[in-house]
């Protein structure tokens, strides 16, 4: 509310003896597309009402990179570097989905060995995400110790990507039909490493924020939804779940062996920010009790399928066997032609179902490809979820929803 043009007369004098009179004046208000407080390169136009949010719309394309199209003039095993670009926070979980979406199409079973180590990079994935996301929305409500403790072992995690391919960031993991190198000694001493270590760094990152009242009263009520509107928007993931929804792609439809795991799905009550910081939380606790799981009982074994046509052979190989020198050659250069098929295949991302649409005509690339990302989907519940509260309520619900703009504009 804000004070309108005092009365006025025709003659545009002060009319002294009529009473001051107020009108709604309403602005818009663009959050974005720069804004630091965005975490990526996309725009909200808001309607504000002083500093009440009262409509939004949300924008989104500026860095679109038309992957879907890029990919459909590859070869496929040359498109796993387009997908740890989408959320770059946890790029070995979009690696190891697409090499399953081929692998399906193609009818190679991977050996046991290959889907337990893609179990325990996938989940040191879902955790260096799930870092990302809650410390930076300790950040976001002023608190930056908990940020500093608990980023560092981001890091580790980074360490055991780099003994396991030599990226950090954008990994380009694994290939088709297994891994392109076992768990190396130096590998499974670094993962024991990170399970011994972080757990008390974790244990002290929540008690920097769980109870804390100022965190609490920042964050509890504030960008909520309901079960019923989170799945009609198409929700999935942690943020699906803290609406009290426990649906997890790794138990409704198991892949790479996660039936062989024992993990609980956590759950919250009312779809708010508080019950999304705790529900990444407690799946970091999964994460790490199924690592355990898959070091403890890693089956003995090849880390590779055998299917020549389309696994790179050993470098080795190449130079003394003239049938792998061949195989090699026809894969680089992407001459060997898929079967015709439709397929779709979807792991548990970080933040949610990510799925692969594939459609081949028996050629040597993708006839059709679609990519699920989550984030582009549930985004678009986002002005819905700030209407009635302030800016400061809108990036904090922003931060918890973990917006990636990679899987936005893919």
């Amino acid at each position: 509310m804000t004070e309108a043009n005092i009365a006025k007369s025709t003659s545009g004098n002060l009319v002294k003896d009529e009473p001051v009179q107020y009108v709604n004046e309403l602005t818009t208000l663009n959050l974005g597309p720069t804004h630091p407080a965005t975490h990526g390169i996309f725009q909200n136009v808001l309607t504000m009402d002083g500093e009440k949010i009262i409509a939004g719309e949300q924008t989104v394309g500026y860095i679109h990179r038309a992957f879907e199209k890029i990919a459909e003039r590859r070869p496929f095993y040359q498109i796993t570097t387009l997908t740890d670009r989408m959320n770059y926070c946890s790029s070995p979980i979009n690696n190891m989905g697409w090499h399953m979406t081929v692998e399906k199409l193609l009818g190679v079973e991977v050996p046991k060995r290959a889907q337990y180590i893609r179990v325990i990079m996938m989940e040191l994935a879902r955790i260096a995400d799930h870092i990302v996301c809650n410390g930076i929305l300790g950040v976001d409500t002023g608190a930056f110790t908990g940020f500093l403790y608990i980023y560092e072992y981001r890091e580790k995690i980074y360490e055991i990507y780099e003994e396991m391919c030599g990226a950090r960031l954008t990994t380009n993991m694994g290939r088709v039909g297994g891994m392109e190198r076992d768990l190396s000694k130096e590998a499974i001493r670094k993962i024991n490493e990170f399970l011994t270590t972080f757990p008390p760094i974790l244990k002290e990152f929540e008690r920097l924020f769980n109870r804390n009242r100022i965190f609490m009263d920042r964050t509890i009520g504030v960008g909520g939804i309901s079960a019923e509107r989170a799945m009609s928007y198409g929700f999935t993931g942690p943020n699906l779940r803290a609406a009290g929804v426990d649906y997890d792609v790794r138990v409704m439809n198991p892949y790479s062996s996660y039936e062989d795991f024992e993990f609980d799905i956590p759950v919250g009550q009312h779809g708010d920010t508080y019950d999304r910081f705790m529900v990444r939380n407690e799946e970091i606790w999964q994460s790490l009790r199924i690592i355990e799981q898959a070091l403890k009982n890693l089956p003995e074994g090849p880390y590779f399928a055998d299917a020549p046509e389309y696994y790179l052979p050993p470098k080795q190989e190449v130079y003394r066997s003239m049938e792998a020198l061949i195989y090699h050659f026809k894969i680089v250069m992407g001459e060997i032609d898929a079967p015709v098929g439709e397929v779709y295949h979807a792991v548990e991302g970080g933040n949610g179902e990510l799925g692969f649409y594939l459609i081949s005509d028996g050629g040597r690339t993708p006839y059709r490809l679609h990519f699920r990302r989550p984030c582009f989907i549930y985004y678009q519940a986002y002005p819905e979820m700030c209407v009635g509260s302030t800016i400061s309520d809108a990036i904090v619900t922003m931060s918890s929803l973990n917006v990636i703009a990679g899987e936005l504009d893919a």
